[in-house]
C-alpha cells in the first residue's frame, strides 16, 4: 500500500516534564534538550520534548495540552501523488483540508485528532536474533541458558506500533480513517471498535466509541515477550503504581501485552509478536461480538480501569487533572 507507517504522534497533556521523564523510563531516548537528555535538562514553560524509538526516529513529541489528548497523528506515504488521493478522497467527504508540498492535514471530527499524511521514508528493521525454545520432542537450545534471561541492556521500543482512540462519533472516524485516509480494516468489534492499519501490522489505529474523544493508550514494539517482562519489570520497580494490565496475549491481533500508565493517564503497551497482513488476500476481517475475545485469549482480567478509565468523567466535563 501506499501509505506504510506511522511516523510521528504529538501528545497533549497538562504535565509535560513529568510525562516526558516516564517514556524516557520506558525506554524511548530523549532529545538532547528532553528531561533525561544528553543536556541533563528540564522542560522550559513552551517546550515540546522529542523522544525517539530505535528503528522509527522521533516517534513522540510531548506539547502542554489542559486535558490529556492526541493532538496529531503522523501516517507516512511514499509519494506526492499519495498526498494527492489522500486530498481528494478526503473532500469527497466534505472533510476540510490542508494541502502543502509534502503533506495532507486534516482533522478526525469524532477524535479531535489532526492527522498529517506525509512523504516520510519507511522503516526498515534489523531482525531480532531468532528465539530458541526448548519444547515437547524440539530441543533447539541444548545445554544453553535462555538467552533472554542474561539480557541486562535497558529495553528500547523498536516503533510505534498503534494508538487507540475514543471517538464520540465511530462510524464518522471509521470512514475518515478508511475512506478518506485509506486506511484498511483488519478486523471490528460489532457497534464499537475498527482495527485499522496503514502498513502490514494487524493494526495501526483503532478506533473505538466513546462518550468523549480521548487517547486510550499507544503501544510500542519491541523483539519479543522477554522484552515486555523484561520492560514492565523494570518500570514497575521504578513506581508499582504505574501497573495497569498484563502479562497477557490478545486474541485480536494475537500480540502480547503488558499495560503501563504515564503520570498524565494515558496508557502505553509493550508489545511483540503482532499479526502481520502482507496479501490483503489471504487475510477475512473478523467480526467480533463484545466479550473476552475482543480483549485477550489468555492473562489476567482487564482492571475496570482500562475499560473506562478513571478520569473519563473529568475528560467529559473539562476537569481533567493529571493523574497521580
Amino acid at each position: 500500500m501506499s501509505l506504510h507507517r506511522l511516523t510521528q504522534i504529538v501528545m497533549g497533556v497538562p504535565n509535560v516534564e513529568q510525562t516526558a521523564a516516564y517514556y524516557a523510563d520506558f525506554g524511548l531516548t530523549p532529545g538532547a534538550d528532553s528531561p533525561g537528555g544528553t543536556t541533563g535538562a528540564t522542560t522550559a514553560p513552551g517546550t515540546s520534548p522529542v523522544l525517539s524509538t530505535v528503528d522509527g526516529g522521533e516517534q513522540l513529541r510531548i506539547v502542554h495540552s489542559p486535558r490529556r489528548r492526541l493532538v496529531e497523528l503522523g501516517v507516512g506515504c511514499d509519494d506526492p501523488d499519495d498526498l494527492d488521493r489522500v486530498a481528494a478522497s478526503l473532500t469527497r467527504l466534505d472533510v476540510p483540508v490542508h494541502r502543502t508540498a509534502e503533506a495532507v492535514t486534516a482533522v478526525d471530527p469524532g477524535t479531535e485528532v489532526l492527522v498529517r499524511v506525509e512523504i516520510a521514508p519507511r522503516i526498515r528493521q534489523t531482525p531480532a536474533p531468532a528465539a530458541l525454545y526448548n519444547a515437547p520432542g524440539s530441543t533447539l537450545r541444548p545445554h544453553e541458558r535462555a538467552p533472554g534471561i542474561s539480557r541486562e541492556e535497558p529495553v528500547r521500543p523498536r516503533k510505534l506500533g498503534h494508538v487507540v482512540l475514543g471517538s464520540t462519533d465511530q462510524e464518522t472516524s471509521q470512514r475518515f480513517f478508511r475512506e478518506g485516509i485509506g486506511f484498511k480494516v483488519s478486523d471490528t468489534v460489532k457497534g464499537l471498535a475498527a482495527f485499522m492499519r496503514c502498513s502490514t501490522d494487524h493494526h495501526n489505529v483503532l478506533v473505538q466509541q466513546a462518550p468523549v474523544a480521548f487517547l486510550h493508550h499507544t503501544s510500542w514494539q519491541v523483539d519479543d515477550i522477554d522484552e515486555i517482562g523484561r520492560g514492565a519489570t523494570a518500570m514497575l520497580e521504578a513506581d508499582p503504581d504505574r501497573h495497569t494490565w498484563g502479562l497477557g496475549r490478545h486474541h485480536i491481533g494475537s500480540n502480547f501485552f503488558w499495560y503501563l500508565k504515564d503520570p498524565a493517564g494515558n496508557f502505553s503497551e509493550y508489545y511483540s509478536d503482532l499479526d502481520c497482513i502482507v496479501d490483503d488476500a489471504l487475510w477475512k476481517p473478523g467480526v467480533f461480538d463484545e466479550g473476552p475475545k475482543a480483549l485477550y485469549s489468555w492473562g489476567p482480567p482487564p482492571p475496570p480501569s482500562f475499560l473506562a478509565p478513571e478520569d473519563l468523567a473529568a475528560l467529559m466535563t473539562g476537569a481533567h487533572t493529571p493523574a497521580q
